[in-house]
């Protein structure tokens, strides 16, 4: 075979992968396919690696991320998110952490139950509807970035901390 032949071969070859990285789903998606509202991720992320075989994912961002939430939730995101991905279930969390009174804790868990999304930190829970979720926060300024305000998020009274 010729070199321009085995080159258009190449340039054919490396155009379909692009169409194909083109065509993937983004990580909101697969959250989505999972059952899960892509809320629950930040705006910006840049990728995510998935092992469909065992759930295993990683998502990727552009730094570390942090917002506030009804003014006493805070959250925090590292560049990288791990764990694994099954319906309604998300587990062995890393890169995701809460602030309680003066301790951060890492969320090590989210699960859906119907309508609700419980979230955990080993030794407590807490649950929130979904239609919390449905729009991504946005690092900096949370879910109300427009006019600055902070929205409250609705809480599952039934839900108690151990």
């Amino acid at each position: 075979m010729s070199r321009p032949a085995v080159l258009v071969l190449c340039v054919i070859f490396l155009s379909s992968i692009v169409t194909a990285d083109d065509d993937s789903p983004t990580a909101y998606e697969i959250l989505q396919s999972y059952n899960f509202p892509m809320g629950l991720l930040p705006k910006g992320a840049l990728g995510y690696d998935l092992d469909k075989d065992t759930g295993k994912f990683n998502a990727y961002f552009n730094g570390s991320c942090g917002f506030s939430l009804e003014g006493s939730y805070q959250l925090k995101y590292k560049s990288t998110i791990s764990g694994y991905i099954s319906q309604n279930k998300l587990t062995k969390l890393s890169g995701i952490s809460v602030k309680v009174l003066f301790l951060w804790l890492n969320i090590v868990e989210v699960t859906r139950n119907g309508d609700d999304m419980e979230f955990s930190v080993g030794i407590a829970s807490a649950a929130f509807p979904i239609d919390n979720f449905f729009e991504c926060p946005q690092c900096g300024c949370g879910l109300d970035c427009v006019n600055g305000q902070v929205r409250k998020l609705k809480t599952n009274p039934f839900v108690s901390s151990i």
